[in-house]
Parts: structure tokens; C-alpha cells; sequence
């Protein structure tokens, strides 16, 4: 069993390892303390795949029980971390080198991680220090725009290009460069077949808003990807979109 940085915390042994499958209840109920935050690893753990499907997911235990993790892969994600964890987290970080695109997680414990990490991660393309988390648990008091669908596979070749164009005008680089059109393709797909893909198409069949479910556990879905199309801006679709 793999572990790393391990001390002794007054009489209580504590030690990072990556999880496996077995840990699969314990890490779904660390998520559940949290599950707005936390979504992104709730939806990771409910899922039929292995925890090691596309990165590794982290536990940092402490007499035997899961106090904190991470998701290492694409993205690095903290969930319910504390600052003991972090130190753990990020000594096996710089131990794996740089391999993901953005840290997310509360504010203060992501840039912990980040400075903790920064001295051997190549230089970042930007900081979002003040990235609010928006919350919504009632229905909307907008009027759903009745024209938003779940896409279809039929949708596909237009809504690749908006999904490029709201991730290029997000990030700040395009997500099918340097050899990741076909996996970035991949999980357009991947959204569209189970359902968490929306689209609203004008009458001549172009994107005109569009959305996804980035995550979904069994009490919260995150709305991702949100994007009108710029010759539609400024007509207050996007409200009527998100309400949808």
C-alpha cells in the first residue's frame, strides 16, 4: 500500500495514501459533509468506474480514519482539506511534478496547496484568488426559456465548436490544442449520452446558449460550460438558459 509523509501527531499515527476502491464509502462520506464544495469527487465516488479511472484520488488518515483528499488528475481538487492534510498533499505533489491544469477547492486551503507546491510547478497561467461558489437550492424566479433541450448526438457538430469557444474565451486556451481534440470530443460526448448536456439551436440550427452538468451526486449538480453565443449576447437569454 503506497503512502507518503508519514509523522507521528502526539500518539496518533497520520499518513497520506492513494485510495482505492474499498475506500469508496468512507471517501463518499467526507464528500457528504460538504456536498456543494465537494461535488466534483461526490460524483467521482458514485460512479461505477475505479477511483483510478483518468488520475488518482488521495486520503490523508489519521488513527485509521479519512480526515481529508484530493483528486489528482486533470484538475487538482481538495476536499475538506486541513492544514496537516495539505502538507501531505502537497509532498506528494512535488513528488509527481506538475500534471494538472488548475487547483480547485476553498479559497484559502488552494492557495495554501499552491504555495506549498509553487517552488516546483511551472509558472501558472493566472490566479483566481476570488472565484465565488454560487448556490442555488429552490426553483428559479426566472421564467425557463422553453427552446433549452437536452442535446442529442444529432447536436454534436455544432456543439463541439461552442464548447471550444466557451472553454478557449474561459481558460484562455483552446482544449483541442496540442493533441486534445479527441478527448476533449470524448467527453462532449460523454455529456451529451448520459443527459447532462443542454443546448438551445436557433432556426437555422446554430448554438445559441448552451450548458452542462460538469458533476452530479445524488443531492447536487454543477452547472458548467454556460455559453451564448456572442452575435446573441446582450438579449437576456443566458438567465432564461441557466433557469431551464
Amino acid at each position: 500500500m503506497e503512502r507518503l509523509s508519514i509523522r507521528l501527531l502526539g500518539r496518533h499515527r497520520a499518513h497520506v495514501r492513494v485510495l482505492n476502491d474499498s475506500d469508496r464509502a468512507e471517501l463518499i462520506q467526507l464528500c457528504r459533509r460538504d456536498p456543494v464544495s465537494n461535488v466534483f469527487v461526490h460524483d467521482r465516488a458514485l460512479a461505477q468506474a475505479p477511483l483510478s479511472q483518468g488520475g488518482q484520488l488521495w486520503g490523508w488518515f489519521e488513527s485509521g480514519r479519512m480526515r481529508s483528499a484530493c483528486w489528482s488528475g486533470a484538475n487538482f481538487v481538495l476536499v475538506e482539506p486541513i492544514p496537516e492534510a495539505l502538507d501531505g498533499f502537497a509532498a506528494r505533489a512535488r513528488h509527481a511534478g506538475n500534471r494538472c491544469m488548475s487547483i480547485c477547492g476553498p479559497a484559502a486551503e488552494a492557495m495554501r496547496f499552491w504555495h506549498l507546491v509553487q517552488p516546483t510547478w511551472q509558472a501558472p497561467r493566472e490566479v483566481r484568488a476570488n472565484q465565488p461558489l454560487m448556490e442555488i437550492d429552490h426553483s428559479s424566479s426566472i421564467a425557463p426559456d422553453p427552446h433549452v433541450r437536452p442535446a442529442t448526438m444529432d447536436d454534436l457538430d455544432v456543439l463541439l465548436p461552442a464548447c471550444v469557444a466557451m472553454f478557449t474565451e474561459e481558460v484562455g486556451y483552446s482544449p483541442v490544442s496540442a493533441g486534445g481534440g479527441w478527448s476533449y470530443r470524448a467527453r462532449v460526448e460523454y455529456l451529451i449520452q448520459t443527459g447532462r448536456s443542454f443546448v438551445r439551436l436557433d432556426d437555422y440550427g446554430r448554438v445559441v446558449f448552451k450548458a452542462e452538468l460538469g458533476a452530479v451526486s445524488d443531492t447536487v449538480a454543477q452547472v458548467q460550460g454556460v455559453y451564448v453565443d456572442p452575435a446573441y449576447r446582450g438579449r437576456g437569454l443566458a438567465a432564461p438558459g441557466m433557469a431551464a
